[in-house]
């Protein structure tokens, strides 16, 4: 028999109504923001909306004249922009929790041998994002600020608007985060089939260029930041190479 025969498939006889699939993805996102609710929770009692907002500013601050502070320019924005940080932070700390409800919605459709290693590729995502997101803040932010009061004229006094930082960190973080999971979606697009470990490798040269324009587009127009951006996108895709050829070889059905 075949591999796909109904009475060898450990899949067949599983499917579930549509309905009961719409149920099942409600309490899965019921789930997901309980999670980021208890996150958000746990942030306010410690360090709380205005210490994260401190944490937030601090690379920036760190490179302003002495004395400098961010201004607000909205009335509202001293309670409303901590209360965004603080809902970005607890859906950060609820990441993990997150992305467990969406593998245990789609596992039901995998086969054993998949099932292995959807985990620890779901680990790895939740991983390389907050890698992403830790070096943007300890590394690019700095360095883009450094860079930009080095040019500065001795003539404009610095005093960024909180909105308009928030909005910005929050737009670097969401890139590099994403970025950084530039060997997830190789692993995801040779698994597939819809590309092969040799045309990976060919494409190489053309992902570089690739890189280099996508970080001149999303980043700000300074040298470190799209240099920051393009270079870990250049290792991170031969890392994804590497790691595609492992994945393909131990998710093979048990015929292969």
């Amino acid at each position: 028999m075949s591999a796909t025969d109904p009475k060898e498939d450990e899949l067949a006889g599983t499917e579930a109504p549509f309905v009961s699939h719409l149920i099942e993805l409600r309490d899965r996102l019921i789930r997901a923001l309980i999670a980021v609710a208890v996150g958000c929770i746990a942030l306010a009692i410690w360090p709380g909306p205005a210490g994260l907002y401190d944490w937030l500013a601090q690379p920036l601050v760190a490179h302003l004249p002495q004395g400098t502070k961010l201004i607000a320019t909205n009335v509202i924005s001293p309670i409303l922009v901590p209360l965004k940080i603080l809902l970005m932070g607890g859906f950060l700390l609820a990441l993990p929790v997150v992305l467990y409800q969406v593998w245990a919605f789609v596992a039901p459709g995998l086969y054993s041998h998949e099932k292995k290693l959807v985990l620890p590729l779901v680990i790895t995502s939740t991983v390389l994002f907050f890698i992403g997101v830790a070096f943007c803040y300890f590394i690019v932010i700095p360095g883009m600020s450094q860079f930009i009061q080095a040019f500065a004229p001795t003539a404009i006094t610095a005093a960024p608007d909180i909105e308009q930082y928030f909005g910005f960190v929050l737009t670097l973080f969401l890139v590099f985060g994403i970025s950084f999971e530039v060997p997830v979606a190789v692993i995801v697009l040779a698994r597939i089939g819809l590309v092969t470990i040799e045309q990976l490798r060919k494409f190489r040269g053309y992902f570089v260029v690739v890189a280099f324009v996508v970080a001149a587009v999303v980043t700000p127009p300074d040298v470190i930041s799209q240099l920051a951006l393009a270079i870990p996108m250049c290792i991170l895709y031969e890392l994804g190479i590497v790691a595609a050829q492992f994945f393909i070889r131990h998710t093979r059905t048990p015929d292969a």
